[in-house]
């Protein structure tokens, strides 16, 4: 049942130290919007309704609906973190340097902006720095969530905020260096198709009218490809709406859990690329979990977390069920050395680490490692893939070539004798 509409009001005020505090909040009028700003021991200077409310606003929109969208980039919250993990070290109070950041972000990124306002307007209310936080999902993801509510815990909030901070960085960087990776091959792929598919759909018809006209038997290899091109000319229809429904059934089936473990288990497989993925999965759970664990974490709830942003669902179902074996007071490392996902030295590097206390330091030497592996991986495959497209290019688009001009060389050779 939706509750009452609401309104949304823009505040200029001053805090006792007498400091302009800029933010909003949501009231049943202005009188109560002055009212709550009191109960906050601010002083109202300016009071200005923005819009009307529903009670009750939609995931991912912030608290008071409207507006653009509160989200964040990757980077722009990395940034956001090492800055606010700066202003609580060197002493600055919570709200003033959520205030702070929330106005600087206006500029750049108003959805993220207005976002951390809204945080910032419910901490001011006497809510906790992580449960305001929640209420933006879209800016503050789970695991977020939970090594700051680690951090508040243990009093060591700007620690934590800068290990998040790294944390997102590595993260970015390692996914930046796969993003790139892959651009060139899929390029690559599409200038190959598209190549291939104008010559054959709008060159070799021409030739082949040419070709009728002078009668003749053609060389089986201008049959072919002339074969192909009619198909192509009479099924294109065809062609094109079964890309469209493979596309779309790609997307259906990777929607479900089922499609996604099947997906996921096919591209952990893959001969050439298949490797470079169970790395990246390695790489980024040995350095989430590690991340959880030194920032205070429990580690039935680090598993649970690690598992649902691993970003694979075959990862995800051996890290959930690694958590219930677990709980049921058996080593980490016993049901990982079951999974096939888990190489025997990261598994034997985790039981070590358990057994001497020391396992967020070890799994974070796992992480450094395989992001070494990857960075290696991607640099020998990315010099690899770029001579065998520039291979199959050339043999794509040569035998087209040869198929239209042997033909043509053929009849010139006949009228010289």
């Amino acid at each position: 049942m939706a509750l009452a509409t609401r309104m949304r009001f823009q505040y200029l005020a001053r805090n006792p130290d007498g400091r302009e505090v800029k933010g909003f909040i949501e009231a049943d009028n202005e009188s109560d919007a002055a009212g709550r700003l009191r109960q906050q021991q601010l002083s109202v200077v300016r009071l200005d309704q923005t819009s009307a409310v529903a009670g009750k606003s939609g995931a991912g929109r912030g608290l008071f609906g409207g507006g653009p969208a509160r989200r964040a980039k990757v980077a722009d919250l990395a940034l956001f973190t090492r800055q606010m993990s700066t202003m609580i070290s060197a002493g600055i109070p919570l709200i003033e340097a959520m205030d702070i950041l929330a106005e600087q972000t206006l500029e750049t990124n108003k959805g993220f902006g207005i976002g951390l306002q809204e945080c910032s307007d419910l901490i001011r209310g006497g809510t906790e720095l992580s449960e305001s936080m929640s209420k933006f999902p879209r800016i503050f993801p789970q695991i977020y969530v939970n090594m700051v509510k680690a951090g508040e815990a243990s009093g060591q909030l700007d620690v934590i905020l800068n290990r998040l901070a790294d944390f997102m960085e590595a993260t970015e960087a390692l996914k930046s260096e796969i993003k790139s990776a892959m651009t060139y091959p899929v390029i690559s792929l599409i200038l190959i198709l598209g190549i291939t598919f104008y010559l054959l759909i709008f060159v070799v018809p021409k030739f082949e009218q040419m070709f009728a006209r002078l009668g003749g038997d053609l060389p089986m290899i201008t049959q072919v490809v002339v074969a192909i091109s009619k198909w192509l000319q009479n099924n294109i229809i065809t062609v094109v709406v079964a890309m469209v429904v493979a596309v779309v059934a790609w997307v259906m089936v990777k929607r479900t859990k089922q499609g996604r473990r099947i997906m996921d288990t096919i591209f952990l497989k893959l001969p050439v690329f298949g490797p470079l993925f169970q790395k990246v999965a390695i790489s980024r759970f040995a350095r989430t979990f590690a991340t959880l664990l030194s920032s205070g974490v429990p580690i039935l709830g680090a598993l649970e977390i690690v598992a649902t942003t691993s970003g694979n669902a075959v990862l995800e179902e051996t890290l959930l069920a690694t958590r219930d074996t677990v709980k049921r007071g058996e080593p980490l490392s016993s049901h990982l050395e079951t999974s096939w996902v888990f190489p025997p030295m990261v598994t034997k590097m985790i039981g070590i680490g358990e057994r001497s206390g020391a396992l967020e330091q070890l799994l974070g030497k796992v992480s450094d490692f395989y992001d070494q592996q990857v960075h290696a991986t991607v640099k020998s495959l990315t010099s690899l893939i770029e001579p065998i497209m520039l291979v199959v290019m050339g043999l794509v688009v040569g035998v087209i070539v040869l198929a239209i001009f042997y033909p043509i060389l053929e009849m010139q050779k006949q009228v010289q004798k």
